[in-house]
C-alpha cells in the first residue's frame, strides 16, 4: 500500500522532473538510458521503477532477451562495449558506499564516452537512484500491478 503519492506533490518534485527532462535532452541514446535505469532499479530492488522502465524500454524497441539478461550483462555477448562501460559505471555509482567509483571503471567509461556524456550519464544514474529511493519510500505500486487489480 502506498504511503504517499509523489504525483500529489508536483511542486515539491519539480526539480526531479526538470532533471529527468535534462537527461532526455542530453544527447545520450535513450536505449542506453533505459538499460541504466533498469539496472540501477534492479540493484535497488525498486519494483515500481523496474516495471516502468522495462515497459518503456520494450515500447522503444528493446528486446525481451536483453532485458532478461541485464542482471548478467557481464556474462552475455548481447551488450556493446559502450553499454558495458555504462552498466559498470551504473553499478559502481549505485553501490557507491562499497565501490567508491573505482578509477578503472571510470577509465573504461572514458574510453567509450566523451566527458560531457560521462557527466550526463552520471546524472542519469544519480537521478534513477533518487527516483528509486522516492518510489521505495512511498511504497509506489507498480503500474502493471495497479492495472491487474483494476
Amino acid at each position: 500500500m502506498s504511503r504517499f503519492k509523489l504525483s500529489a506533490h508536483s511542486e515539491t518534485i519539480k526539480p526531479m522532473l526538470a532533471l529527468a527532462a535534462q537527461i532526455k535532452e542530453s544527447g545520450l541514446d535513450p536505449a542506453l538510458v533505459h538499460l541504466v535505469e533498469i539496472r540501477a532499479s534492479q540493484i535497488n530492488g525498486c519494483a515500481y521503477c523496474i516495471d516502468m522502465h522495462t515497459t518503456e524500454a520494450r515500447r522503444a524497441g528493446e528486446s525481451e532477451i536483453r532485458i532478461y539478461m541485464l542482471p548478467a550483462w557481464r556474462e552475455s555477448s548481447r551488450y556493446s562495449p559502450r553499454e558495458r562501460a555504462a552498466l559498470a559505471w551504473t553499478e559502481a555509482l549505485t553501490l557507491i558506499a562499497q565501490t567508491h567509483a573505482p578509477d578503472d571503471v571510470y577509465e573504461a567509461l572514458r574510453a567509450q564516452f566523451s566527458e560531457k556524456e560521462c557527466v550526463a550519464l552520471t546524472l542519469a544514474v544519480a537521478a534513477i537512484n533518487s527516483w528509486n529511493r522516492l518510489a521505495i519510500a512511498s511504497r509506489a505500486e507498480p503500474m502493471s500491478e495497479r492495472a491487474k487489480a483494476a
